[in-house]
C-alpha cells in the first residue's frame, strides 16, 4: 500500500520533536528531508532496479539503520550523504551537517539525536516503494510543509 500524506506528515513531526531545542527550526528540514530522501530512494530502488537515482554500495538506508548507536554516526552519515551526491551529481544539494556538535549536540547527545531520527523512518507503515512519483509527488509534499508551515510551530 502506498505511504499516505497524513502517515508522512506524522513521521515529519517526530522527526523534528527529536530536533527541537539544538537548532532553529527553519534548519529542522536540512536534517529531515535527508534522512526523508535516503529513506524513499531506498525503497524505490529495493523494488525497481531501473529507478533513476544510483545508491553506491553502503549508502541505503538500511546502512543508515546500522549507525545507530555508533559513536561516529555523524561523520559516517556524511560519508554516505557525500557519496550520494557524488554518484548522482548532486553536489550541493545536502548541505545537513551530522557532525555539527552545536545543531546535534555533542558526543553521546549526538549519537542519540542521530539515532532516534533514524529510527524515526524505521515505521513499517513507511514503505515508499508503492507509492508512483507521478501520481504522487510526497517528497514535494513534504518539503512544502517542512518550509512553511510543521517545523515552525510548536505542537
Amino acid at each position: 500500500m502506498a505511504v499516505k500524506k497524513s502517515e508522512l506528515y506524522s513521521t515529519l513531526w517526530k522527526c523534528c520533536d527529536e530536533l527541537r531545542g539544538g537548532m532553529d527550526a527553519s534548519q529542522y528540514k536540512d536534517y529531515v528531508l535527508v534522512i526523508l530522501f535516503v529513506k524513499y530512494i531506498s525503497d524505490k530502488k529495493r523494488n525497481d532496479e531501473g529507478f533513476d537515482i544510483d545508491i553506491p554500495k553502503g549508502c541505503y538506508f538500511e546502512d543508515f539503520v546500522a549507525l545507530k548507536g555508533n559513536p561516529n554516526i555523524g561523520e559516517e552519515m556524511n560519508k554516505k550523504m557525500a557519496a550520494l551526491a557524488e554518484e548522482n551529481q548532486l553536489g550541493g544539494v545536502f548541505v545537513a551537517d551530522f557532525e555539527d556538535d552545536t545543531k546535534l549536540g555533542k558526543g553521546k547527545d549526538k549519537v542519540e539525536t542521530l539515532s532516534k531520527l533514524i529510527a524515526v523512518f524505521q515505521n513499517e507503515n513507511l514503505d515508499f516503494s508503492k507509492n508512483r512519483a507521478a501520481d504522487d509527488d510526497l517528497i514535494g509534499d513534504a518539503y512544502e510543509l517542512s518550509d512553511e508551515e510543521f517545523c515552525h510551530r510548536e505542537r
